[in-house]
């Protein structure tokens, strides 16, 4: 589904609040608001809270399968390549949308609405249908092992970008990091997560236990 630019302006207001002050505490009237545009107007796009997130996450479910398309339709590189470029995807995914990244966590949690609920598994069918697709390549192709349980793959992968995410503070404090400006650290997180990812991932698909 196509978003105008007023649609999406609204959608990343309603990302922002939803994360802030969470679903049930964000009026439409504070979405309005925030976006400089009329109550009439989110109606009339997105007709209720409801429909607005769902929209977010249709919006950035559709963003991600693009991506994971091309990633694995790209001829010139390797297929281990493209899980090394599958797990950047989702490093800088993670740090680069935290207020939508806060929201899916807590409706996978709460998963008391049901079409959000049903929206969170669609899009992960849809993903892991795609990341089973590049498994199976390399299976084809450079020797990756059989039987990978592919959901604990992008679970390994999602929760250690997640943890280290949310609890950076600790990150920071354990390693001696607290000179570092936020640029320079979120620099090197995303050098380690890489790097520690990387190895991990080429061991559990090449190398038998």
């Amino acid at each position: 589904m196509a978003f105008n630019e007023k649609q999406i302006q609204i959608i990343e207001t309603a990302e922002r609040l939803f994360a802030d002050k969470g679903f049930d505490a964000t009026s439409v009237r504070d979405i309005a608001e925030e976006a400089g545009v009329n109550v009439a107007m989110i109606s009339y796009y997105f007709g209720s809270k409801e429909k607005l997130l769902e929209a977010l996450f249709t919006y950035r479910s559709a963003a991600t399968l693009l991506t994971l398309e091309d990633m694995i339709q790209n001829d010139k590189a390797t297929v281990l390549q493209k899980v090394n470029s599958l797990i950047d995807y989702y490093i800088e995914k993670i740090l680069s949308q935290p207020c939508f990244h806060q929201i899916m966590m807590r409706e996978q949690i709460t998963n008391f609405r049901t079409t959000t609920a049903a929206l969170i598994l669609e899009m992960k069918k849809k993903n892991q249908a795609l990341i089973t697709q590049l498994i199976h390549q390399g299976q084809k192709q450079e020797g990756f092992k059989k039987n990978i349980d592919i959901s604990l793959m992008m679970a390994t992968l999602v929760g250690t970008v997640s943890h280290v995410v949310t609890t950076e503070y600790y990150y920071k404090e354990v390693n001696n990091l607290q000179s570092l400006s936020d640029e320079e650290f979120k620099k090197l997180l995303k050098k380690n997560l890489s790097t520690h990812l990387k190895k991990l991932f080429k061991a559990t698909l090449t190398h038998e236990a």
